[in-house]
């Protein structure tokens, strides 16, 4: 189904066979006027599943049954949404990346969403705990005409049980293409004594938790004035949100998780016009 991994940095304690090395591939298309999935491919313990909507759109959720990633897993995700169609793809839960070795644990999600269709890309948030090595990638390809609604979060250890990521490693990397033309290409990268650099001013000033937010499609001078207004509101949360490539982007830190977890819900809420997937409230 996959292409076999490429070899990260070697884990001399963790056999090679007891990682993790996955993913989902989805297709979505519009049957009548609905949107359905119209293919599905699981390996490695990673899972989607498909509850009953209450409009034309589907619903795609993502389960890693492991409970976690460590060094060295690796999860992929690819999803077609044909055009026409309408689809929102949620995880379960949160990912939680735990402590490595010396071996990466690497996400990669890629989207294609066709003439005239809308996606919702909404994954909860990533919790990085000490130790962690995170690789993540979102690559897009929109079509000129698609509608596009997609976040990312990750959260600095479980700030509400004490917990702080005194080292560490995250990348993280966004490319998005509009119509064959690369509109959006950013790349992150924190290593080290992720505390002491998370506390610097323009870093993090303190923040534990962050999100990034990208919509494009029609409306998005009204969206960025709803948005503005929320993060106006916002206690313990601060956010930015601007125009760019006629695109919306919007990014958010805070130095507890809740609060941020919190804003995510009303943006997305006012992003998408639809009410979350279920397992956003539980």
């Amino acid at each position: 189904m996959f292409a076999p991994s490429v070899p990260a940095a070697v884990d001399l304690t963790l056999p090679a066979y007891v990682r993790a090395d996955g993913g989902v591939r989805l297709r979505f298309g519009r049957t009548g006027t609905r949107t359905q999935r119209l293919a599905l491919a699981e390996s490695g313990g990673y899972r989607a599943r498909f509850p009953d909507t209450f409009d034309d759109a589907c619903e795609a959720v993502l389960i890693n049954t492991g409970g976690g990633m460590a060094g060295g897993d690796r999860m992929r995700v690819e999803a077609v949404l044909e055009a026409g169609g309408d689809a929102v793809i949620a995880t379960q839960a949160a990912e939680k990346i735990y402590r490595s070795q010396g071996a990466e644990t690497r996400i990669e999600t890629m989207l294609s969403v066709g003439e005239g269709a809308s996606l919702a890309w909404i994954p909860q948030e990533s919790i990085l705990f000490s130790g962690a090595r995170l690789s993540r990638s979102l690559s897009i390809e929109l079509a000129a005409d698609a509608r596009l609604v997609a976040c990312e979060s990750v959260f600095f250890g479980r700030s509400a049980m004490g917990e702080t990521v005194e080292r560490g490693a995250l990348r993280d990397r966004w490319r998005v293409r509009r119509g064959g033309r690369l509109v959006l290409a950013e790349d992150m990268r924190l290593e080290g004594p992720m505390a002491q650099l998370l506390a610097r001013p323009a870093i993090g000033a303190g923040a534990r938790a962050a999100a990034t937010l990208l919509v494009a499609g029609p409306g998005l001078a009204a969206l960025l004035e709803a948005a503005r207004a929320c993060l106006s509101e916002a206690a313990d949360v601060e956010g930015g949100a601007g125009i760019v490539s006629e695109l919306l982007v919007i990014r958010l830190v805070s130095p507890e998780a809740a609060p941020l977890r919190r804003v995510l819900v009303t943006l997305l809420g006012h992003l998408t016009g639809r009410a979350l997937p279920r397992t956003w409230s539980t």
